[in-house]
Order: C-alpha cells, then structure tokens, then sequence
C-alpha cells in the first residue's frame, strides 16, 4: 500500500486522492446521520454534491489511478472490518458478569 502512494510518477493519484480526502473531512456526515440518513444516503448525497469536482478527476484518470482507487476500498473495507470486530467485543464485554470469588458468603447460625 505505501508503494501505490509514494511512487514518485504517482502524484496525480495522491492529487485527486488529497483533494477527496479533504472534502470528505470538511463534510459534515455526522449532522446527516443525526437526521436519520443512512451511511449509503450521505454517500450518495456527498458525491451529488462534488460531482462536478469528481468529473473533473475522472477525467484525468488512468489504470494507476484505478489501481489505487482499487487499494483504498480494500483498506477502507478492512478498517470496516475492524470496527465491526471492535464493535462486537465491547458488546460481548458488556454482557459478561464478572463474579468475585474472594467475597466469602455470610454463614447462617
């Protein structure tokens, strides 16, 4: 993966992947969310948004370009993947009494 990004004849890929990246932190997802839109719903709503920008980059887009495009939905799946394990653990962790042993029952006389 660092391969695809550092590559020196790669800059128009870091370019379009910059300038995504910047409009995705600038974009408010969370106000979305919080109104009941689904995760697809603010996609869909983000890409009508820039589409004229993202144009602009398909435009100038190659196979490299592809292939990078390609590699960050892999990691941006797998970091999904993650959460989604993460996500889980604490619900299971949350479910589980933990019972003191060391705590001696009171004997009845």
């Amino acid at each position: 993966m660092k391969k695809i990004v550092r590559e020196e004849n790669n800059s128009e890929s870091e370019l379009w992947f910059s300038w995504l990246t910047r409009k995705l932190n600038s974009y408010e997802a969370f106000d979305e969310f919080a109104s009941g839109q689904k995760p697809e719903e603010v996609a869909e709503k983000f890409i009508a948004l820039n589409s004229l920008g993202i144009s602009d980059i398909f435009d100038k887009f190659d196979e490299e370009d592809k292939e990078t495009l390609d590699q960050f939905q892999k990691l941006t799946e797998c970091e999904w993947h993650v959460f989604r394990i993460l996500k889980k653990q604490l619900e299971f962790r949350n479910k589980v009494t933990f019972v003191d042993f060391k705590k001696s029952k009171k004997v009845k006389k």
